[in-house]
């Protein structure tokens, strides 16, 4: 069905987090933490905005709009409104509201609350404007936006060296991964031609039939696992729980991490259902599941725990999305859902435990329920959900899922393999999510560093009302799958599809069965967690290296080769700056033709008239008197006499402007160059042995060589007289001159002219610093320099 344009309201919409950054900050000087109530109003009324196409998703439409950006790359601002963007839609913006005001309550007299209102909402922009981008480019652009933005919240703690690191770790973790999609994209736009994605899910097989399928794969997947904290990339998002608590929340439940499922999801009609596809994710993603379980079982600290989670969730939904069967996709989008859900309100139930009663160590907390009961109530709510216990919406996905990976015959052994890892990372999750929702609200009350009571409104308000949505779902199976799971599930196959969702299995099969399996197995490990905690750390301490460390290791052997590097070019010295200059210069143009094959045919001697001939030979005469000449002073003023040839070159060939403009240039550099080389402390001969002067040589003749060629290459070309004939017609008519030249640099290209005359003038006041900062004899460790007259006198006085 071909995507109907609408109007640019929701153009806005993605724009509108953006404004609200930019007035975050003097309404939180003025509101206080109170400023989160109408703040709150932006992303409400975004979610209210993309409500409105729930009805009209679900019956299978898809919708465009778009404003021009950059038209000349072809560069729109342009959203793609189907059934998975609006979901992502709906979650960012819905969530975002509960993250706003959580976050007035939770940085509540923080002296940057301000600022980090203001880094929010330009986290919240950058996501919406990457699930809802259409154009390749701009969704490009924001993908990056979000690592970026992601850097300022992660970091926004600045003075703790924690921070600033796990900031830096995640943007150089993302901020690569980007680049990768980036060219990916560029690839699929030099296959397809297209750059709307829109326009390429209408014909889902042109990557597949390419010839460049496997490089898209392969640059698609390095963004899409490192945004998604895939293995072994997984290790940047624990750290990342150094950013406070609202943005842990906002981060693991509908945001950054599940761009890079959204981009797996977005791009299986195009790259999806392939041998690569179904054997690459599958390994990956099952991986990441059990990695992120085991490393969460480690843990003491709640937000560890839960981001660990999350690696594993991430993990999960690879591994169904890699699986290209209806049913499993079916299942990972019911899990997306519900992940967000639990995940949001447990974030959120850890940060206001740690806000209240002054730590997050579970091995610290206990008896909490009666200090805390709303948060124990979310907890406990979201916990069940995330352990996929019915009637929440958790229990549903985990059945859906069970049913996919138990009937996906094409796959084989993988397949089997697929259920079992499902099984194993459900029930950890599940031992997780135990200890979360029961370890800090049972047992006998535990003294802890705060007096620990419940939380004011705004930080209760979220983790309620998200665990609460989580069971209401799970109630009312059947609408969730007609209105959000069905419009998501046919946007990753290409087609329409409606799906019918039920609470109560309607016969005891596979997925009961392994449901059942699950459940028991996680009750059994939950109570062992303290022996399969020390088992697990005596592991990892045997094992001692990790991807983590790793990282370290190679930003420590990048900087360590930079400075290398930078000890071996940047000698301080102008000779060698100029020699590597121009053997780059050698390379870019002489590289190309020596790759291609391909150089221009020497042109035909011309018939020269006498005078003629005589001018080259003052030129190459010119060029002999450089060579030879003995002294640096006689090398400069013979280099002129190759600069006067070209002036009556110029002249004879009806030039004369630019004769005149070449006798000055050649007068006034010969000029300049002679004065400064008498102000300078330079040696007067050029005492260079004889191996750097054959190096030197050769570069010169490298440049020589390879600009004549490129030279020669250009006037063999066909001209093109289009800026010609608009200069001849227009001069006169609009720059009100006849002389064309002229008229060109200061009129047609001013700016140009203004440049360079700047550029001239920094020259100049450099060279001027130069001579007037020249070293002078410290006369407590050098003599005074003699005077030319009794230097003479003493030469006189030795003969």
């Amino acid at each position: 069905m071909t995507p109907a344009v609408i109007d640019d309201t929701t153009l806005y919409a993605v724009l509108a987090p953006f404004a609200a950054a930019v007035v975050a900050p003097f309404l939180t000087r003025w509101l206080k933490h109170n400023a989160a109530w109408p703040l709150a109003l932006v992303p409400a009324l975004i979610f209210a905005h993309f409500a409105g196409f729930i009805g009209p998703v679900s019956e299978g439409q898809t919708f465009v709009a778009a404003k021009a950006w950059a038209p000349s790359y072809v560069v729109n601002f342009s959203v793609y409104v189907d059934g998975l963007s609006t979901l992502f839609g709906l979650l960012i913006s819905g969530i975002g509201t509960f993250i706003i005001l959580y976050a007035g309550g939770y940085l509540k007299g923080h002296p940057q609350q301000g600022r980090f209102f203001s880094f929010l909402f330009l986290f919240m922009g950058a996501m919406l404007g990457l699930v809802l981008g259409n154009n390749l480019i701009s969704l490009f652009i924001f993908w990056e936006l979000t690592s970026i933005t992601s850097f300022l919240l992660i970091g926004f703690d600045h003075l703790r060296a924690a921070s600033r690191r796990a900031a830096i770790q995640a943007l150089v973790v993302t901020g690569g991964g980007g680049l990768a999609l980036l060219a990916g994209f560029i690839l699929i736009i030099a296959s397809t031609g297209e750059i709307e994605m829109s326009v390429l899910l209408s014909s889902p097989d042109i990557i597949k039939n390419s010839g460049l399928y496997l490089p898209i794969f392969l640059l698609v997947l390095g963004g899409a696992f490192t945004k998604s904290a895939q293995f072994p990339f997984h290790f940047w998002l624990p750290n990342a729980m150094e950013a406070p608590t609202p943005v842990s929340a906002y981060l693991h439940s509908a945001t950054m991490v599940k761009a890079g499922v959204y981009m797996l999801m977005r791009m299986h009609p195009l790259l999806g259902d392939t041998e690569l596809w179904t054997t690459v994710l599958p390994l990956f993603g099952g991986v990441t599941l059990l990695v992120g379980t085991i490393l969460a079982v480690r843990q003491t600290d709640l937000k560890l725990m839960l981001a660990y989670t999350t690696v594993a969730s991430l993990g999960l939904l690879v591994m169904l999305t890699g699986t290209s069967h209806e049913k499993a996709l079916e299942g990972a989008v019911l899990y997306l859902l519900a992940h967000s859900l639990f995940k949001g309100a447990l974030f959120m139930v850890a940060g206001t435990i740690d806000h209240e009663a002054g730590t997050r160590d579970i091995t610290k907390l206990g008896g909490l329920r009666r200090a805390m009961p709303f948060t124990f109530a979310a907890g406990c709510l979201a916990g069940l959900s995330m352990a996929g216990l019915p009637p929440f919406i958790g229990f549903i996905a985990k059945e859906i899922l069970y049913y996919g990976t138990s009937n996906i015959g094409d796959l084989g052994q993988l397949g089997v393999m697929i259920t079992v890892v499902a099984v194993i990372g459900n029930a950890l999750m599940l031992v997780i999510a135990a200890a979360v929702a029961i370890k800090p609200f049972f047992g006998p009350p535990v003294d802890t560093p705060k007096h620990a009571h419940e939380g004011p409104i705004l930080l209760i308000a979220g983790p309620v009302l998200l665990s609460v949505t989580g069971i209401i779902l799970g109630l009312i199976a059947h609408t969730t799958g007609v209105l959000f799971v069905g419009p998501t599930l046919s946007s990753l196959l290409g087609e329409f599809k409606q799906i019918d969702l039920h609470l109560i299995p309607t016969k005891f099969n596979a997925p009961v069965i392994l449901s059942f399996i699950t459940v028991g197995l996680g009750i059994a490990l939950f109570t062992q967690i303290d022996k399969l905690r020390e088992l697990i750390a005596a592991a990892l301490k045997a094992i001692g290296w990790g991807p983590d460390k790793g990282f370290d290791q190679s930003i420590s052997g990048i900087v360590s080769f930079a400075a290398w590097l930078t000890r071996l070019v940047q000698t301080g010295k102008m000779q060698t700056y100029m020699l590597l200059t121009f053997v780059f210069t050698a390379i870019a143009v002489l590289l190309p033709g020596f790759l291609t094959g391909s150089y221009p045919a020497m042109p035909k001697l011309p018939d020269y008239r006498f005078y003629e001939w005589g001018i080259l030979l003052i030129a190459v005469l010119g060029l002999i008197a450089v060579l030879v000449a003995r002294t640096r002073l006689t090398a400069i003023v013979s280099l002129g006499i190759q600069g006067f040839a070209v002036a009556l070159i110029f002249m004879m060939f009806g030039a004369p402007d630019l004769s005149f403009t070449q006798f000055m240039v050649e007068t006034l550099s010969v000029v300049i160059l002679a004065l400064v080389m008498t102000r300078l402390n330079l040696s007067p001969r050029d005492h260079r042995s004889l191996p750097a002067r054959l190096v030197t040589g050769v570069v010169a003749v490298a440049v020589g060589l390879g600009l004549t060629l490129t030279l020669l290459a250009i006037t063999q070309q066909p001209f093109d007289r289009t800026l010609s004939d608009f200069f001849t017609e227009f001069s006169r008519s609009i720059a009100h001159g006849r002389n064309i030249v002229n008229v060109i640099l200061v009129d047609f290209r001013g700016f140009d002219t203004l440049g360079e005359i700047a550029v001239v003038v920094l020259a100049g006041l450099c060279v001027l610093a130069l001579i007037r900062i020249r070293t002078r004899p410290d006369p407590e460790t050098e003599p005074e320099p003699q005077s030319a007259q009794t230097a003479a006198k003493q030469t006189a006085e030795v003969r």
